[in-house]
């Protein structure tokens, strides 16, 4: 089992607001009383955390009065905290290895590729060179956080490395299948069927997944 990286956000003040409106949506002044800080400060804080889409403000009619305004988390703000998603496609995939076999998994998980490349493709605009359409795939894969770079080689070649896989722990756990064939086929109908040859990748104990595409 592997320990789930905490992000700094959820480190002091801002992650004990957080925590707070994570059981419920709060003023500003619940907040300050809370955590025994001045309203101004936590109103400071909440304005950062909206700034960066962790909160949103609502205002709610309560009562007599004027409505009060409540800060409620935004999904970004909830997928802060530890998640234990690998854990869930760890399972299914030992299901699916020892009811169907390796045969099933390897297609089913080719399958899946093509609709997550379809997805992110969809935010790429078609046409332009091979070159063009690496160039904007690699900065649509940043948005997702798999760190990606791009360099033409002497010979032609280009390689895209990439120094995070947002898929490390179930490439661990299943490095055959999560490495050859769905990230292969991923990165494969992300280029537009272009020749690709998986180099290297973290999984392996590679410090990069480097993958090379052979322009035809």
């Amino acid at each position: 089992m592997f320990a789930q990286e905490v992000p700094e956000v959820l480190a002091g003040t801002r992650g004990r607001i957080l925590e707070e409106l994570a059981s419920e949506p709060r003023t500003a002044r619940d907040i300050a009383e809370s955590l025994g800080i001045r309203e101004s400060a936590a109103r400071g804080h909440l304005e950062r955390l909206e700034q960066r889409g962790y909160v949103v403000p609502a205002f709610c009619k309560e009562g007599v009065g004027r409505p009060r305004k409540r800060y409620h988390l935004t999904g970004e703000g909830q997928e802060l905290f530890p998640k234990k998603y690998n854990l869930l496609l760890d399972a299914l995939i030992e299901e699916i290895l020892s009811t169907q076999g390796e045969d099933a998994a390897k297609l089913l998980l080719a399958a899946a590729a093509r609709k997550v490349a379809r997805s992110i493709t969809a935010n790429i605009p078609p046409g332009g060179t091979t070159e063009e359409r690496t160039r904007r795939l690699v900065r649509v894969l940043n948005d997702f956080g798999f760190g990606c770079s791009m360099e033409r080689l002497p010979n032609g070649t280009t390689r895209i490395v990439r120094t995070n896989c947002i898929f490390r722990r179930n490439a661990l756990s299943h490095t055959y299948l999560m490495c050859n064939v769905f990230d292969q086929h991923l990165t494969q109908e992300l280029l537009g069927k272009e020749p690709v040859d998986l180099q290297d990748s973290i999984a392996r104990g590679g410090m990069h997944c480097t993958h090379l595409i052979h322009l035809r």
